[in-house]
């Protein structure tokens, strides 16, 4: 059966994003799960806080560019979890996207790759709506949206819903 994928998005920063991309991604490891986590965020948090530098040769930029994952999974010194690292690079995969036909659905596409290897793959999200979330969204089977109870937040959540409906 192939992974379950779970996107952690919102467009607000600061809210824990990466905080539950990493330790549901641990958790599910420790629990006995393959897990992979794949670090979309070009700030790179998720790979930092994983232990690895954010200057890593092989990241999702290049597995977003060329269509394949394998060769960008890097193994942490958890059992069970793997991360793809990002890092600044990822920053114009966007504008390299743009002009490319089914440019939502690379992330998809790469991931199914080595989707079969592994039991979850979560994504960490960028906190923004850009293309890099819509790619993990067209991607996901399902969307955790962490979120602090305050005004802004909740009209950020309405935008986040109804992007959501549409990928």
């Amino acid at each position: 059966m192939p992974a379950r994928i779970y996107a952690i998005a919102n467009q607000k920063g600061g809210v824990g994003k990466t905080t539950t991309a990493i330790n549901l991604a641990a958790c599910l490891a420790e629990a006995g799960e393959r897990c992979l986590l794949i670090d979309l965020d070009p700030q790179a948090n998720a790979t930092s806080g994983l232990g690895f530098s954010k200057r890593e040769e092989s990241t999702v930029y290049g597995a977003l560019i060329s269509g394949g994952m394998a060769g960008s999974v890097r193994e942490t010194s958890f059992a069970n979890l793997w991360v793809v690292p990002s890092g600044r690079d990822l920053v114009g995969a966007e504008v390299e996207l743009v002009g490319q036909p089914d440019r939502e659905a690379k992330l998809r596409f790469a991931l199914g790759t080595v989707r079969g290897s592994y039991d979850y793959l979560i994504i960490d999200c960028p906190p923004s709506l850009s293309l890099l979330t819509v790619n993990a969204l067209a991607a996901a089977d399902a969307v955790l949206v962490p979120i602090q109870t305050e005004y802004f937040a909740l009209e950020g959540l309405t935008e986040l819903l109804e992007t959501v409906e549409r990928v």
